[in-house]
């Protein structure tokens, strides 16, 4: 279950000045991360940090065709869409001291009192991913599981590759999968009344 919720407004960061160099370490924490430069892009899981190439053009168009018809259907609602760059804290920490901070492609957060000025802290209610080369496994398998364990109601995979995208819903504890191919039109579960059309996605 997700851990309690902090506001950090009144916390004083450090200033972000310098980036991690090789050899990496394995105990990275959220501390860590505010004193990065912020063009350094970068997540850490479990404490291992998991440099993050610039995305390719395919992979931003797909992001612009998910992310806007979210951001229009949300206009004048209470829930908030963001694209990445954006952080998330599954886990907050008082002391800054967790252990995994992840960027993912789209963001759904509907309990605003997560939110400060740096990302999320909590579960968003929404994430999609978008496959690369170099995330898949761990977009299949450890965010997976992270994200079913930190109560994430709905995840997305979305493959390039192979068009199609892999739905997970949360009921009662689990994640229950659905797949969609280009032809497809997806309702999300969260937000009631909004859908995807996947021809208009991959039509690029």
């Amino acid at each position: 279950m997700p851990s309690a919720l902090v506001k950090e407004e009144s916390q004083t960061y450090p200033s972000a000045n310098y980036r991690p160099t090789p050899p990496y370490r394995s105990d990275y924490t959220y501390a860590d991360v505010l004193e990065w430069d912020e063009d350094f892009r970068a997540e850490i899981i479990e404490g291992e940090l998991y440099m993050m190439s610039p995305p390719v053009r395919k992979h931003q168009g797909l992001l612009r065709e998910l992310f806007v018809p979210i951001a229009n259907f949300l206009k004048g609602k209470p829930c908030k869409v963001y694209p990445a760059p954006f952080g998330v804290r599954l886990h907050p920490r008082k002391d800054l001291r967790d252990k995994t901070v992840l960027e993912p492609d789209i963001s759904v957060i509907c309990d605003v009192s997560k939110l400060d000025d740096r990302g999320c802290n909590g579960a968003p209610d929404m994430i999609i991913e978008i496959l690369s080369p170099s995330t898949g496994t761990k977009d299949k398998v450890r965010k997976y599981n992270l994200y079913l364990d930190a109560g994430v109601r709905e995840y997305w995979i979305v493959d390039p590759k192979t068009e199609t995208v892999q739905v997970y819903v949360l009921e009662n504890g689990r994640y229950v999968a659905a797949s969609y191919g280009d032809a497809d039109t997806i309702a999300v579960t969260v937000l009631p009344g909004c859908t995807i059309n996947l021809k208009e996605v991959f039509a690029e």
